[in-house]
């Protein structure tokens, strides 16, 4: 009798395995804030004990000056620290930005799920999507959602899941593709976004430390960045189609129970239901689109005209995208008879909520974490004495621009706010650069690329539990080993070829954007 050879898997792919295991075997995700948030007191007595401290310069945001600065641990293993984490227990939790998106968005997400359309519209956008097209629609609609920053995560990534699953495709691989779309390609879009202005500005600030008449302006890294969504589709698609899907295997179900599941046949009722809700769907964002247009719009900042800088597009980003869901999931189940009377619209909304219980306990964990952490100054002493290591490089520019994207991918894994780390890091290196001949639209291309590349593994990511109970829907035994185990083969990925890009940049002496150059 011959016997079924067993394909032998890669090195690749058993450390990968190698990583979930031991990653699933940490505690809860929960407990690991919590027992994050320990440490991070006990090293804060440490560091008080042995002085720690760093001192360059650094933007003042009440000064709006680049001041020389000296940061000093702030010790929470005390009876002050006691005072402080007691006092501001309520403060962290209600003031962690994820929360709220989440919690109004499920508003509108919850409905349109629970009344059938949101199921159905999926199965209607995979009908007429070329499966082999599946894949690079999840990763371009992800880095391209994230000009609405962080309801990329909240919006988009369970949705990644759902289309995954419905092209019968294993849906964590679908989360996987959506998180780095959306995370991994956070500075690549195909237009100018808040981010842009924000880094620019800190950019514009320090370069005028060399010379007073140098201007940075908010377009300066955008032929590079548009480019960079091509990049980082073809490389996600890779990724995801010959590293994370044939690892994950073939989908069994495993759900934690939160996920509504829909008949796959629809009656004649619900595909009326269907095309009128997709009509409403439509029609709201044409409504929103063409209110854009005129200079004086609604949506714009009243002062300045921009759709960018200060306008209510972006500040109700949340809201508006409840209302493109609530309304046609409304719509949908008064036509289909989902929705007889108010108390069907409620039990929509309580079992929204419901499904949120696991990521409210997670999301009060690491609010507490995450605010003991930058209370301390240890991400920015970190920040500041690793920028003072790299200034006392003596190498060329290309080895310099590298290293300088590993240093920022690697400050990312403790500090994932970009415009938090480049108001420390534009005052030293932006400077620093310009002295070697190197632009600060250079500079700042190369700190997005590092900064991009490691989110989508940083545990200090403030939508980590987000993506972690998405993925508990369809994989309950699924833990922080599996997203790592996950999304490591596209930070690799990313960084190499977005460094590798970067380097053909800088041969050929390509401009970065308008008016912007690789070298002064």
């Amino acid at each position: 009798m011959e016997k079924t050879k067993v394909k032998k898997k890669s090195f690749v792919l058993r450390c990968l395995d190698g990583i979930e295991v031991v990653g699933n075997r940490l505690p809860p995700p929960m407990m690991i804030f919590i027992f994050l948030a320990a440490a991070i007191i006990v090293i804060s007595g440490i560091g008080t004990a042995l002085g720690w401290s760093a001192t360059g310069e650094v933007y003042n945001t009440k000064s709006m000056q680049i001041e020389e600065t000296t940061i000093n641990i702030v010790n929470l293993f005390s009876v002050s620290g006691l005072r402080y984490m007691l006092s501001n227990v309520i403060n962290n939790f209600m003031g962690y930005k994820s929360l709220g998106m989440m919690l109004t968005i499920m508003f509108g997400i919850g409905i349109a799920e629970y009344s059938g359309w949101l199921n159905g519209l999926i199965r209607k956008a995979v009908q007429i999507t070329p499966y082999k097209l599946v894949t690079p629609m999840v990763v371009f609609i992800g880095a391209m959602s994230n000009l609405a920053e962080n309801a990329g995560y909240v919006l988009f990534v369970p949705l990644a899941a759902m289309i995954f699953k419905a092209c019968k495709k294993h849906p964590l691989a679908g989360i996987a593709a959506g998180f780095a779309g959306v995370s991994g390609g956070f500075a690549a879009n195909l237009m100018i976004s808040s981010g842009d202005a924000v880094l620019s500005g800190f950019s514009d600030m320090a370069a005028k430390i060399m010379d007073p008449n140098y201007n940075v302006v908010a377009s300066c890294n955008y032929f590079f960045m548009a480019t960079s969504v091509f990049l980082i589709v073809i490389m996600g698609t890779f990724v995801t189609e010959k590293i994370i899907i044939p690892r994950l295997g073939e989908y069994k179900e495993n759900g934690d129970g939160t996920l509504i599941e829909e008949s796959a046949e629809m009656s004649a009722k619900d595909e009326k239901a269907l095309k009128i809700a997709n009509f409403v769907f439509l029609g709201i964002i044409l409504f929103i689109a063409v209110s854009c247009i005129p200079q004086n719009s609604w949506l714009r900042n009243p002062e300045t005209g921009s759709l960018i800088d200060g306008s209510l597009l972006l500040d109700a980003i949340v809201p508006l995208f409840t209302i493109l869901f609530f309304v046609p999931g409304l719509v949908y189940g008064r036509i289909s008879g989902k929705f007889k009377n108010s108390r069907d619209l409620f039990n929509g909304f309580s079992n929204s909520m419901r499904t949120l219980s696991g990521f409210i306990c997670v999301a009060f964990a690491a609010s507490q974490f995450i605010n003991y952490f930058n209370y301390t100054n240890l991400g920015r002493i970190l920040s500041i004495n690793g920028a003072n290591v790299l200034q006392e490089l003596n190498i060329g520019p290309i080895p310099l621009m590298l290293v300088f994207i590993f240093v920022s991918g690697f400050m990312n894994l403790f500090m994932t706010s970009a415009s938090a780390k480049y108001a420390i890091f534009a005052p030293v290196f932006v400077p620093m650069f310009m002295t070697l001949g190197i632009s600060p639209e250079l500079t700042q291309v190369a700190y997005r690329i590092g900064d991009s590349c490691t989110n989508i593994i940083a545990p200090v990511l403030s939508s980590l539990p987000i993506i972690l109970q998405a993925m508990k829907r369809y994989d309950k035994d699924s833990g922080f080993g599996t997203l790592v185990s996950c999304m490591l083969p596209y930070t690799v990925v990313f960084m190499v070829s977005w460094s590798i890009m970067l380097v053909i940049w800088m041969l050929l002496k390509l401009p970065l954007g308008p008016g912007a150059y690789i070298y002064m």
